[in-house]
């Protein structure tokens, strides 16, 4: 029976599973770990586990690019399709934006099946409050702060973006359109219903206002993910919203991330390029092409 875009069960769910895509993936992840643990016993400015909410995962850590609170800030919101991962595994990514003076946070929320997407992007929203009212006691200027996410954290980016605090968003190997997704196995522990998954993609609530926008994915990616990146850009910049679209050249689902934990990253010169430490300043319609 076909299910979405001609596609049956087994289709649909290949379309979406990214791990079983890539073969390396396991490897991918746990080498995340260890490089995170890596980074966080050398960095000598850190701020771990800073609660923002009463739920167990409602925490921040911060990693401050300077002492005062005059740098920007990079909040990042990790993957796991809402159900899987921490924050904890994504910390090495800080070492990119830290090297051009921009801090990072990385937002812990609780996964699926313990809340259901409504209140996971709502514990999102209230993080990135939390961080506005508190971001000088961490090295962080409020009217510097930045929001990005990878994959599921790529979705709950590009639902935030109107947060009055957010000044501008990268939004890696994202999903945003979730009605693919609730007819998926990603579905199992979301129980993501025709009208949540609705209110809750960002390709059908588009704001009238909103801070620049990139949409970085791999052309590497699954091709559900490219698609959906590119509809999701496309209809952004038709509405007349600031942003980009950023395709790099060869990378997949998971290497993708290497382009943020890099200095010389193409991710980490998109994250600069935000801040206005870049070659050039947001507000950009074009489509990028790099490797």
């Amino acid at each position: 029976m076909t299910l979405y875009g001609g596609m049956d069960q087994a289709a649909l769910d290949a379309a979406y599973n990214n791990a079983a895509a890539v073969p390396q993936s396991g490897q991918f992840v746990a080498d995340w770990l260890a490089r995170s643990d890596k980074f966080v016993a050398e960095c000598e400015r850190k701020h771990l586990d800073v609660r923002y909410g009463d739920a167990e995962r409602n925490r921040i850590d911060f990693f401050p690019a300077a002492a005062s609170g005059s740098a920007p800030l990079l909040v990042f919101l990790h993957g796991g399709y809402w159900q899987l991962r921490e924050k904890e595994r994504f910390r090495f990514l800080a070492a990119g934006p830290l090297a051009h003076g921009i801090g990072v946070a990385f937002v812990g929320y609780t996964l699926a099946p313990q809340k259901r997407l409504d209140g996971i992007v709502a514990e999102v929203r209230a993080a990135i409050s939390w961080i506005a009212a508190h971001a000088t006691d961490y090295g962080a200027d409020p009217q510097q702060i930045y929001l990005s996410g990878w994959s599921a954290g790529a979705h709950l980016t590009a639902m935030c973006m109107t947060e009055p605090s957010v000044k501008g968003g990268l939004a890696v190997s994202g999903i945003y359109d979730l009605e693919p997704v609730r007819l998926s196995y990603v579905n199992e522990k979301l129980k993501l219903d025709a009208d949540e998954a609705r209110r809750n993609s960002p390709l059908l609530n588009l704001p009238t206002r909103s801070a620049p926008l990139t949409i970085a994915y791999g052309t590497a990616e699954l091709l559900e993910l490219v698609r959906q990146s590119d509809e999701f850009a496309g209809a952004w910049l038709r509405a007349g919203l600031p942003g980009r679209v950023l395709a790099l050249s060869g990378h997949n689902h998971f290497t993708i991330l290497e382009q943020l934990a890099s200095p010389t990253g193409a991710l980490t010169k998109a994250v600069r390029q935000l801040c206005g430490r870049g070659e050039q300043k947001t507000g950009l319609t074009a489509v990028s092409h790099e490797t």
